[in-house]
């Protein structure tokens, strides 16, 4: 088996933090790791690492440590003059991460080595909603998909709301459609967080690399009247996450409204521990976004007991049923009178929320695997363990 770490190589090169997707990808590395080789596409070659070194290099991704840079140049360059000779034909090929497969040369390359692909779609975003995507990457993102539908043994989907999508791609470009299998994602592995709050205020948390579709504009606007209408007595909003692309807004708003200072903290980083802090002893997480392909911080916030208020999305209900309190992402008045009620000591709506979510089960990375495995078997891409 190879599993594609192009994308993980690349972000940790340029010292990125992982997305929601970078996180699916490492749990992959970790579950196939002792039955799999690395493939890495460098300067236009396919580059197939031996064993002993694919397991370096599984070892040190998602770990950032210095030297990593030079240690990933020398193990490609010992590997380079094997890669002459090409590819384990008829391998199996896992691609989790969409990388690579807007390019040409992916799919010849499929096909002259006979290699029999799985990949995972994340979302169809850049489709259903071009307007919170970059220049360009809708028609990248169609070719990414038109790959997996016509080259793909199998594809992996995290939600029905992305099969259905998926599936309205493929009718419509009258593209037959290959197996496919629901694979519901887990949460994080986030280590048990502190026993006290790292702030005395009550806070609130906001999940997510700032761009458009995450919403961050609702929040900021109604956090400024909450401090207008309330002074101190305002709660402090929590935003974790990367600044992303055309987000000048949001950002000029942090840097530049003085009502929000010290009531709206950035956070562009975390670690596991302060992460899972943040989140447990929050009020809730916010989570108002347009669009999501499957919104995994309210799973996490969720697992950790901690309510959510969310923007009522299809998929958002699939994973988390009825436990979260639902508003649509444009009711800005809703928000901020249930913000206000989370805010509360003794907030009944957010002890009926914390009532629905006893007995709640996260999904698991080993009932994510089950389903994986049987999928390989169904459509005859057994790995050998």
């Amino acid at each position: 088996m190879l599993i594609d770490v192009t994308r993980l190589v690349d972000r940790q090169l340029q010292g990125r933090l992982p997305t929601g997707v970078d996180r699916v990808c490492l749990e992959y590395v970790r579950r196939f790791e002792g039955r799999s080789q690395a493939l890495i596409r460098w300067r236009g070659r396919w580059v197939v690492l031996s064993r002993q070194d694919s397991a370096r290099l599984f070892g040190e991704l998602g770990k950032p440590a210095a030297g990593f840079s030079r240690r990933v140049v020398g193990l490609v360059a010992r590997s380079i003059p094997s890669s002459f000779r090409g590819l384990p034909r008829g391998a199996v090929l896992l691609n989790l991460g969409h990388n690579g497969l807007d390019q040409p040369g992916y799919a010849a390359t499929i096909r002259r080595y006979g290699l029999r692909p799985l990949f995972f779609l994340h979302d169809l975003i850049p489709l259903t909603h071009p307007e919170y995507a970059r220049p360009g990457e809708p028609e990248r993102h169609a070719l990414r998909v038109e790959t997996m539908l016509k080259h793909g043994r199998g594809i992996l989907v995290n939600s029905r709301d992305t099969l259905d999508a998926l599936q309205r791609f493929a009718s419509d470009r009258h593209i037959s459609f290959p197996p496919c299998r629901v694979a519901s994602l887990a949460p994080g592995r986030l280590p048990a967080p502190a026993p006290s709050s790292p702030i005395e205020q009550a806070y609130f948390v906001m999940l997510g690399t700032i761009e458009p579709r995450k919403n961050h504009l609702l929040l900021l606007h109604l956090w400024r009247e909450l401090v207008r209408s309330h002074g101190e007595g305002a709660p402090v909003l929590i935003l974790i996450g990367q600044r992303g692309w055309e987000c000048e807004q949001v950002v000029d708003l942090l840097e530049r409204c003085a009502a929000l200072q010290g009531k709206v903290v950035e956070i562009p980083s975390a670690d596991d521990h302060a992460l899972a802090t943040w989140l447990h002893h929050a009020r809730a997480l916010l989570f108002p976004s347009f669009v999501e392909g499957y919104g995994l911080p309210v799973v996490e916030a969720l697992s950790l007991g901690t309510p959510v208020i969310a923007s009522d999305l299809p998929v958002l209900r699939e994973m988390a049923g009825e436990i979260p309190n639902y508003l649509d992402p444009l009711d800005g008045l809703g928000w901020k009178h249930l913000i206000l009620d989370y805010a509360q000591p003794f907030s009944d709506k957010r002890a009926a929320q914390l009532e629905r979510l006893k007995g709640w089960q996260p999904p698991t990375w080993e009932g994510h695997f089950h389903t994986v495995e049987t999928f390989l078997a169904e459509i005859g891409l057994e790995t050998s363990r």
